[in-house]
């Protein structure tokens, strides 16, 4: 999925809900009735998710394949219901559990981010996936998504990995080509953080002088989505990891030296105009022409556009570049790993076992390689991650695969089998502190890119308007207020 915003109020009402379950209310504490199962009275499996449009269509393609093959001869039939977006699986599936008048029953499967499925685990609704797993299966998963699932403090695996996705850095082939040829700029520097930031200065620089009259008309050239995982995954690579989670608390370690580094790099060359984020999404600001490159989620190079909109009602079309995703010059070689994966909610044995029963053919490497060339995610079994099998496979099984997703597809398994992958630990009031990493910079960036264009508007130069957001001291206060921003957050859930 694109970008996704979560609730505040999740932690608080899960935490609502863990009180209403110890009143006996809950509906995952309701002794539930044994499940016979047999070919001739199959088990009934309801699947949650927010897959829409092309998503939906795949995972419902593969639902149906498996109620006539390996549903049919164990006796389990699946049913999945897209519940529309995140936020709003999020509710239904609390007031289910809560058995809030008019829910209906919860479902034995939903899609689930980390923190949601920390709050719902310590509600005491999750079943245990590691009960229905031998060892081999557990090796055959990626090991960092399997780590993802075992939330807590033991080794349970609450979440079993079905899609993940990465990052790639999205590029605008005929605008950069025009812009190189004039410039000599090279493909090879945006392989780095630091190197994006420096092309994006010369191209703001060579576009404003391409109209002398019009002083400080530069255009942006980068934007980026998902800011949280800027700072989580930069400070991997550049050395410290600013959520340190143990047993579910975290101790935030926001380091100043890493913290410049990313200041640096995205709100000095932002309030420049060298960067820029206007619309909902960075794919979006690359059809108005606002950018030429994003760094955004493997699932979001489909969202590339094939032409550019000018406000001035100029249109053009435009090819792509697909690169893996900038990193920190120097850093270690850290990947963000994102994508929810799926819980299974405590119900009784044969109900769980049916669960987890679809979830692995779900994740077998063919099906894997039939739902991520429709939805861009990337399997999660090690020998899938593998250019000549998904070649093999989409050759064999003539799958219909655009352009965009078989190379980010492609990028993204580089990353997976180049890099380390990682993602936090989810802890309490991890959805709020992440929201802080997610607008406290950027939002300040924008902010201040207003008053900068006010003063150039006043006839300053760019450095004279620029002067007095980037000193020492406007650094301290804005990293002064991040750190407190996270400790409020930090508090949260006791709210």
């Amino acid at each position: 999925m694109r970008r996704i915003q979560k609730k505040k109020a999740w932690i608080r009402a899960a935490a609502a809900g863990m009180a209403v379950m110890l009143l006996g209310l809950s509906g995952c504490g309701t002794a539930p009735k044994e499940s016979k199962q047999s070919k001739d009275s199959p088990v009934a499996i309801t699947v949650w998710h927010y897959y829409n449009g092309v998503q939906q269509a795949a995972f419902d393609n593969l639902v149906e394949e498996f109620n006539r093959t390996v549903g049919q001869e164990k006796g389990i039939h699946v049913e999945g219901h897209s519940q529309g977006d995140v936020n709003q699986l999020e509710t239904n599936v609390l007031a289910a559990l809560n058995k809030e008048v008019g829910s209906g029953d919860a479902p034995n499967i939903f899609s689930s981010y980390a923190d949601t499925a920390y709050a719902v685990q310590k509600m005491g609704c999750l079943a245990d996936i590691s009960k229905y797993m031998g060892e081999d299966e557990f090796d055959s998963y990626v090991d960092s998504y399997i780590e993802e699932g075992r939330i807590g403090s033991g080794e349970e695996l609450y979440i079993f990995p079905v899609a993940k996705s990465s990052e790639v850095f999205m590029l605008n082939k005929e605008d950069w080509e025009k812009f190189a040829k004039a410039t000599g700029a090279d493909m090879s520097q945006l392989s780095t953080i630091e190197g994006v930031t420096k092309t994006a200065e010369d191209y703001y620089n060579w576009t404003d002088s391409l109209t002398p009259d019009v002083p400080n008309d530069g255009h942006a050239f980068y934007g980026r989505d998902a800011m949280a995982n800027y700072f989580i995954v930069g400070s991997m690579q550049l050395g410290t990891e600013i959520f340190q989670v143990k047993d579910g608390k975290v101790t935030y370690n926001v380091d100043r030296d890493v913290m410049k580094k990313i200041w640096d790099n995205y709100y000095v060359p932002f309030i420049k105009g060298y960067f820029s984020a206007y619309g909902r999404f960075r794919s979006d600001d690359v059809k108005i022409g606002e950018i030429i490159s994003f760094t955004g989620s493997i699932t979001s190079a489909t969202y590339f556009p094939d032409t550019v909109e000018l406000e001035n009602g100029e249109t053009y079309p435009i090819g792509y570049v697909v690169m893996p995703a900038p990193q920190f010059e120097g850093g270690e070689p850290y990947a963000v790993q994102q994508g929810a994966g799926m819980v299974v909610t405590k119900s009784d044995e044969a109900k769980e076992k049916a669960s987890v029963e679809f979830l692995k053919w779900f994740t077998e490497e063919q099906n894997s390689y039939d739902f991520g060339c429709s939805s861009g995610y990337m399997p999660v079994k090690k020998d899938a991650y593998d250019k000549d099998k998904l070649d093999d496979t989409i050759r064999e099984h003539n799958i219909d695969v655009s352009d965009k997703t078989y190379d980010s597809l492609i990028i993204g398994f580089d990353t997976v089998t180049e890099n380390k992958m990682y993602t936090n630990k989810a802890f309490d009031g991890g959805s709020a502190a992440r929201k802080v990493l997610e607008y406290n910079l950027s939002d300040k960036a924008a902010a201040d890119r207003e008053q900068v264009k006010a003063e150039l508007e006043a006839g300053k130069t760019l450095e004279e308007a620029a002067a007095p957001f980037i000193t020492e001291e406007a650094f301290d206060a804005w990293y002064e207020s991040l750190k407190a921003g996270l400790d409020a957050a930090a508090e949260e859930p006791a709210q």
